[in-house]
């Protein structure tokens, strides 16, 4: 069975991903991070995905990325704000941060490397997204060719980790259909960017997955503090 680090937030698309891996036959060893951020809420719903797939290790990793700020999700004094997920290709918003799927990325790939995983599974995608730019296959396409040159694995082993992005040209209402078609616990996820129990409703993050529901014209099984 080939083994796959899957990058494990605890929110709709890591979660779909997941169960894209798991449906490809992979051994799935989730990754997941506190980075002190705002909505670490979403580290409770990992762990349920991780447990409700059985796995054999969910690694959480620690970093303080609030002391860099710059960001909604790390910065207390920048609010998070309503969304209206209606971004110009240039905008990226202010829950942008700085780096974040770089720094992850290459934890991924270390970790694959120890445990001799072929594959890294992360959840980006360029359509319903929120303008970050390290979502974007350029940035994916980049990093894959810095891991091959930067790896034992790559220079030495003949052995590229290949990133695997399944969810790169969907749309938040193709994501939420594949996630019910593969029996994702869609349940356990988390996605608001504003870290209350319940989720908020009102920003980015809750409008493009309530719309995706909405059009897929699945039921959100989770609770929204306004709708």
């Amino acid at each position: 069975m080939e083994k796959a680090v899957v990058l494990l937030s605890g929110g709709l698309d890591s979660t779909v991903c997941m169960a894209v891996a798991k449906s490809k036959g992979m051994e799935v060893y989730p990754i997941s991070f506190n980075y002190h951020q705002r909505h670490n809420i979403e580290l409770e719903g990992a762990k349920k995905v991780a447990k409700f797939y059985g796995v054999k290790k969910h690694l959480i990793i620690e970093t303080n990325m609030e002391e860099i700020g710059g960001s909604a999700l790390t910065d207390s004094q920048i609010e998070v704000p309503d969304g209206d997920f209606q971004h110009g290709a240039e905008d990226i918003p202010v829950t942008y941060v700085p780096a974040r799927n770089m720094i992850f990325l290459s934890y991924a790939m270390a970790y694959a490397e120890v445990i001799g995983a072929d594959h890294v599974y992360i959840g980006v995608n360029a359509v319903d997204y929120s303008g970050y730019p390290d979502c974007r296959p350029e940035f994916i396409g980049s990093f894959q060719k810095t891991a091959n040159l930067a790896t034992k694995a790559g220079t030495a082993d003949g052995r590229n980790i290949k990133i695997e992005t399944p969810l790169q040209d969907l749309s938040k209402k193709e994501i939420v259909q594949l996630g019910s078609k593969l029996g994702a616990p869609l349940q356990f996820t988390h996605s608001c960017y504003k870290g209350g129990e319940k989720a908020c409703g009102v920003c980015d993050s809750c409008k493009l997955r309530l719309r995706g529901f909405a059009e897929a014209g699945v039921v959100d099984p989770v609770e929204y503090e306004n709708m």
